[in-house]
């Protein structure tokens, strides 16, 4: 999985906690937003149009669980706003915004990212196959005979694109850019099977669940773990969400654990406005049981 793709990506993530105090609308927000006050401010960096994830709007998911966290903790929510997608992909957008303090949360890290400190996972997904419901195609697993007889869709640099190499398909496939690209939307991987582009897209399930309603005719199915070759390791497809601070923020990253623990419901619901379908830990998954 690429992080770029994951952590807005593809691929992305947010919290609550216990005592609900402000009622944060997303107009309280700042761009960029002085250092927070007797930890008064939740501040949170954001992209300000990336739907389903987030946009200056406040209707993206990540910004309805962003509202629930600053509540839950009686602070006021504050936004920096900047492209996950510009120049230098994620890593450049936290290393200018997070490590520069210019906000203190972001609500999109893989769950055991090395560049930030990380909460315990709020929402765990995965890579889904997506295809023409009228085509009857029974795409069960990377390895399934039908991937040799159709074009695949892939977002560039993800896992899907490691397995699509390893599996000899890479010339059969069709690579996507919507995570690297401001002006795209994950809507383009569907309209790209709807108007049969490709036969099958491979991509991170949170970024298409929310548009699926629009498009009737697909369908979708999870991609499995798999083992590709004697002694090579299992490639996994499902991932553990976090929330973002900078390395030895323990006391907000501790703070944040506490509000997603005791708002797993509410974190769940919001999510499920979105379609944003959550995984129990399956046996091969990216994190340890928490």
């Amino acid at each position: 999985m690429k992080h770029s793709a994951l952590r807005r990506a593809t691929l992305a993530g947010m919290t609550l906690a216990t005592a609900a105090v402000l009622a944060v609308s997303p107009a309280a927000t700042a761009a960029n937003a002085a250092p927070a006050a007797n930890g008064k401010v939740l501040r949170v960096c954001a992209d300000p149009n990336y739907l389903p994830y987030s946009n200056r709007a406040g209707q993206g998911f990540e910004n309805k669980v962003a509202e629930l966290v600053a509540k839950a903790m009686g602070r006021k929510l504050e936004y920096t706003w900047a492209s996950y997608r510009g120049h230098g992909g994620y890593s450049n957008f936290l290393a200018l915004n997070l490590d520069k303090h210019k906000c203190d949360v972001v609500m999109n890290l893989p769950y055991g990212d090395h560049e930030e400190a990380y909460t315990k996972p709020y929402y765990q997904s995965s890579y889904v196959f997506i295809t023409r419901k009228d085509k009857h195609l029974h795409i069960r697993s990377m390895n399934s005979v039908s991937m040799r007889s159709i074009k695949i869709g892939f977002e560039a640099d993800t896992t899907p694109e490691t397995a699509i190499k390893l599996l000899d398909l890479i010339n059969n496939a069709v690579e996507f850019h919507v995570a690297g690209n401001p002006q795209s939307s994950p809507k383009e991987l569907l309209q790209a099977v709807q108007d049969g582009k490709v036969g099958v897209m491979i991509t991170w399930e949170p970024a298409i669940g929310d548009f699926l309603k629009d498009y009737p005719d697909l369908k979708i199915a999870r991609v499995p773990s798999e083992e590709y070759g004697p002694g090579l390791p299992t490639v996994d497809y499902t991932y553990g969400m976090s929330m973002g601070v900078r390395k030895h923020d323990t006391a907000l990253k501790l703070a944040l654990d506490k509000v997603i623990a005791a708002n797993k419901g509410e974190i769940a619901a919001t999510l499920a406005k979105y379609d944003v379908k959550l995984l129990p830990n399956p046996r091969h998954v990216n994190f340890p049981n928490q």
